[in-house]
């Protein structure tokens, strides 16, 4: 029996449209605790990790349940090599639960930027504004599949 992969499974793993996070955008936050709060319990993203030094956060682990995630920490104009103004941050979050997140966050309130719509390109989105003034947009265009290489 040959362990060999057969040209079926070389073409499928070469054009797989999933990614693990290798890429963590980041962003920083007056008041961190209550933007990971927001984002947690209003948004849906999961707490992975939160690293405090006294009121403020020093790092802190978001994971969005359908694949990849941010970091973020308390903003600290003090920090030259690394500071980014809050409300500056924007993301587009592929989720399968378009609709229902939409109609989650509307009912709680939160500031929409952009209502549902499908796109002509066939993602299905909206985008809301966090209470920092970030800019969050949710869809279910999940990237192109990654070219095969070499």
């Amino acid at each position: 029996m040959s362990t060999a992969p057969n040209q079926q499974q070389k073409q499928q793993s070469q054009q797989t449209p999933s990614r693990e996070a290798a890429i963590w955008p980041t962003l920083q936050a007056h008041d961190a605790v209550a933007l990971i709060d927001f984002l947690v319990d209003t948004v849906g993203f999961l707490r992975t990790a939160v690293y405090r030094d006294g009121d403020r956060v020093a790092h802190a682990q978001l994971d969005w349940p359908e694949g990849g995630g941010i970091m973020l920490g308390s903003y600290d104009p003090e920090t030259k090599s690394w500071c980014l103004e809050p409300g500056t941050f924007g993301a587009y979050v592929v989720t399968d639960h378009v609709d229902a997140l939409y109609e989650r966050l509307s009912a709680a309130g939160v500031r929409v930027l952009r209502p549902i719509e499908d796109q002509e390109y066939g993602s299905r989105e909206f985008a809301i504004a966090d209470p920092e003034g970030n800019k969050w947009s949710f869809g279910t265009y999940p990237g192109e599949p990654r070219p095969a290489t070499g």
